[in-house]
């Protein structure tokens, strides 16, 4: 990881995400679910933290980057605090211009990524499958 990676950002306090679940795991092309991650702040001071989503689309037919920020959500939380975060997983997040600039979906498996920066040390994943 980089010296700062994306999203990279000092706190008093320490936050741990689990328990990382899609409302549904495959969906049709123009379709949309939802991913959820449970938050809690483990330190001892309030904290705010921008929970930050990443999608990578694994195989397509041109070369896509390895993550692109799609979403995010900032909370606060109480020391000993936890909040389950929502976000969607809109048609338009899995899309792009392929080489006869259409902004098309392809089946396929998207890898979903969800932490506090880009760096793969602060993320956790999840797959989808578009079919």
């Amino acid at each position: 990881c980089s010296l700062y990676p994306f999203g990279y950002g000092l706190s008093y306090t320490d936050f741990e995400y689990s328990n990382l679940r899609l409302a549904k795991s495959a969906i049709g092309i123009g379709e949309s679910t939802n991913v959820s991650v449970d938050v809690a702040n483990t330190g001892k001071r309030i904290g705010h933290e921008t929970i930050q989503l990443y999608i990578r689309d694994c195989v397509s037919s041109v070369t896509r980057p390895v993550k692109e920020l799609k979403g995010f959500k900032k909370i606060l939380l109480e020391p000993g605090q936890s909040e389950t975060v929502m976000l969607e997983i809109k048609p338009e997040h899995l899309a792009f211009w392929n080489l006869d600039m259409e902004f098309v979906t392809e089946p396929g498996e998207f890898q979903l990524m969800i932490g506090s920066s880009s760096c793969d040390s602060d993320l956790i994943n999840i797959k989808l499958i578009v079919k």
